[in-house]
């Protein structure tokens, strides 16, 4: 696999001229694949991409550690491998393995936040990047994985009217065909917006076994969904379908909370308002704000949200597996 310095020499002799299929193949050698992800891919086993900003930005040290090894191994027992994708040293690295995680984990907040924007200053600095939705999109993409899990997407901030507070992660789903499996969008945003601003970017969103698009924090945002899915082979033939029609949107799979862990949503909301208006009143902005807002509504909840994401993430991560496992029986 690539070096540190091999990377960033073939990075610098890419040429332009190349054509798709030449450009995608020499695109790949530009990134670190982990050998038990390597495999998979070229045995057209099942394959779950997983972001990173969740491990150095989500939660404190150990239990962000402790969180990315249990969920790895809900997508191994479920049949698929999981492939966490980080920027280490300036190389992208697709599955990491321990000593990998562990000092991800560890470095914690000093990692940068990296999305599609920041991918090349991250690289071109030989820095440490933690992936977010945008960017596990495009490392993703680039090595042919269709499934990432996470535990909820970015989307339009509440007042974007006035910040024009936007995601990337919207408009990178709609370019890139990958499925992503969520738990809604973070109950910190502006929903109904968000679900709008998704059908302009043709994301075809679907909520799983229900027919209400999910609040992140709780199973019940008030918004219905535009769509609706029963089981992972439904997921499965969409995600085909979308692949064989050559559609270059993507797809957002969204699973509500288990419920033992939607309770709180009232309390959640509560704290979630009174974040808001602290971080207004700070001026916490950028990508700077949803972190702000997460560890607020966690101090001001007890950790009780905190347990709650945690919750959702390996509830995704379970389903998510079983979607790619059955998505591979088809292809």
């Amino acid at each position: 696999m690539a070096s540190s310095s091999s990377a960033h020499s073939r990075i610098s002799n890419l040429q332009n001229h190349l054509s798709p299929l030449e450009a995608n193949n020499k695109l790949r050698s530009l990134v670190k694949i982990s050998p038990e992800v390597s495999e998979a891919i070229s045995n057209g086993r099942a394959v779950v991409a997983l972001e990173s900003t969740i491990i150095s930005h989500g939660m404190p040290y150990p239990q962000n550690l402790q969180t990315a090894k249990e969920v790895e191994s809900i997508v191994r027992e479920n049949g698929a491998v999981p492939a966490t994708i980080a920027i280490l040293n300036g190389v992208p690295c697709i599955g990491l393995n321990e000593e990998e995680l562990e000092r991800l984990a560890s470095l914690g907040k000093s990692v940068q936040k990296t999305a599609g924007r920041d991918i090349a200053h991250v690289v071109a600095t030989r820095g440490n990047g933690a992936t977010t939705v945008s960017a596990t999109l495009f490392f993703a993409s680039m090595v042919g994985i269709k499934v990432f899990v996470t535990g909820g997407i970015g989307g339009v901030h509440r007042h974007a009217n006035h910040s024009m507070d936007i995601s990337s992660d919207l408009t990178a789903l709609g370019r890139t065909p990958i499925a992503v499996i969520s738990a809604g969008v973070k109950s910190i945003l502006d929903i109904p917006k968000t679900l709008e601003y998704l059908e302009t970017q043709e994301v075809y969103v679907a909520a799983y076994k229900s027919d209400e698009f999910p609040a992140f924090f709780t199973e019940k945002s008030g918004c219905k969904a535009p769509s609706r899915v029963d089981s992972p082979e439904d997921c499965a033939r969409v995600i085909d379908a979308n692949t064989k029609l050559n559609r270059q949107a993507g797809i957002l799979f969204s699973v509500p909370i288990p419920k033992q862990h939607s309770a709180a949503g009232n309390l959640i909301e509560s704290a979630t308002q009174r974040a808001l208006t602290e971080a207004r009143e700070q001026n916490v902005t950028g990508n700077a704000e949803t972190p702000f807002l997460l560890a607020r509504v966690n101090e001001l909840t007890g950790g009780t949200s905190l347990a709650a994401n945690i919750a959702l993430v390996k509830n995704n991560a379970l389903i998510g597996s079983q979607i790619a496992v059955a998505l591979s029986q088809l292809m």
